[in-house]
């Protein structure tokens, strides 16, 4: 067993992949925290935000927050630090086991708080699209406004293979970003409704800045293979990011721009957590990684690397279309190429009209099923 995963890590640093998680990946977190540390070292202005309460939807309810991929790591950190902050929290994961799992274990810590969990995984279309109608039928029951104030699109995974949905696309990036995207799409009416401010937050990653150029198509958005020898995984979770950070900002340009509607948009990038994300690498390799980042001291535990996930979630209503890095409240700048409007806005016209096809097939297969 030792030596098959010898070969494994071999085989694995042999790889290009590798190599630009080592060293790439690495640089740009490092970049990032140097440009936190030059704006407070050489007084450069920047901007941070303290951290509010959203208001309670009347005396008796509080606000609604959704968190997906809420089985562990950053996931279930956020719903731990929101719990205390006020929110109603519902944990979305792919695992009935692991949800009931957290659950326990957050009541173990706060036994009041007031915690619901929807089993949903976001590699699949029609698992999501269940979703939005177990809500409304959860706000029935449990006598609510049907609104949310708050949607955390956490969940992601690392890929290092290419393996395809039950919807044809590449597993990576519908977890990623497709499936944030239809998620998001599928509930902005509940976000939109809210009769207090509103706020949607999305995780990206540093690793978005190793991406300098993104052709947009529909066989990018669906991960189709380019004759590639090597599934080329780590420029591919890059890109996934980036397209988190694009139809953040352009959901900003749609909603919050000219004030619109109470609802914001923010992106969180936690920096380097250590949580199960990097499971599909060798452990040894894995290991050696935590290893090294420690050791530059920007090795974070999820309770820590929490913080800009919860600085982008609580800044002030009016704040919006910002990319919270740091903790503290803190904000940088992105990738040039994130900020780009008309790739944002191809992005989002593409993945829509992708998001309307599989709701009509969905619909069609419905209506057979209901027919037979």
């Amino acid at each position: 067993m030792m030596v098959k995963e010898i070969y494994r890590a071999v085989k694995f640093i042999c790889c290009i992949e590798f190599w630009r998680m080592s060293l790439l990946w690495t640089l740009s977190l490092v970049i990032s925290h140097l440009r936190i540390f030059a704006l407070r070292v050489w007084g450069h202005k920047y901007r941070n935000f303290p951290r509010q309460r959203v208001a309670p939807i009347s005396a008796s309810n509080r606000p609604i927050c959704i968190i997906t991929g809420a089985t562990s790591g950053l996931g279930a950190a956020a719903a731990k630090a929101l719990l205390e902050e006020g929110f109603f929290v519902i944990l979305v994961g792919r695992s009935a086991h692991l949800l009931s799992k957290t659950k326990a274990k957050i009541h173990t810590l706060n036994e009041n708080a007031q915690l619901e969990t929807f089993e949903v995984d976001l590699s699949s279309f029609s698992s999501i699209m269940k979703l939005k109608n177990s809500l409304v039928q959860w706000f029935s029951d449990m006598n609510l406004h049907p609104s949310i104030q708050l949607l955390i699109n956490n969940a992601g995974i690392l890929a290092t293979s290419y393996r395809t949905t039950d919807d044809g696309f590449d597993e990576m990036i519908m977890t990623n970003y497709m499936g944030a995207f239809c998620l998001t799409k599928v509930l902005l009416p509940l976000l939109i409704d809210s009769p207090v401010p509103s706020r949607i937050v999305s995780v990206s990653s540093f690793t978005h800045r190793n991406v300098y150029d993104l052709q947009v198509d529909e066989e990018f958005i669906y991960g189709k293979p380019s004759n590639f020898k090597q599934y080329p995984f780590a420029h591919i979770y890059g890109c996934s990011k980036l397209c988190v950070l694009l139809l953040s900002y352009e959901l900003h340009q749609q909603f919050c721009k000219d004030k619109k509607s109470q609802l914001s948009v923010n992106v969180a990038d936690p920096g380097a957590v250590k949580t199960n994300i990097m499971r599909e690498l060798p452990q040894c390799l894995s290991q050696l990684a935590f290893l090294v980042l420690n050791l530059l001291g920007i090795l974070q535990i999820p309770e820590k690397g929490v913080s800009s996930i919860i600085d982008a979630a609580l800044a002030p209503p009016e704040i919006s279309g910002m990319y919270f890095f740091g903790g503290n409240g803190r904000t940088i700048r992105s990738s040039p190429l994130s900020y780009d409007l008309m790739l944002a806005k191809r992005l989002w016209w593409i993945s829509s009209e992708i998001f309307l096809e599989m709701k009509h097939k969905s619909e069609r297969s419905t209506a057979l099923s209901t027919c037979d």
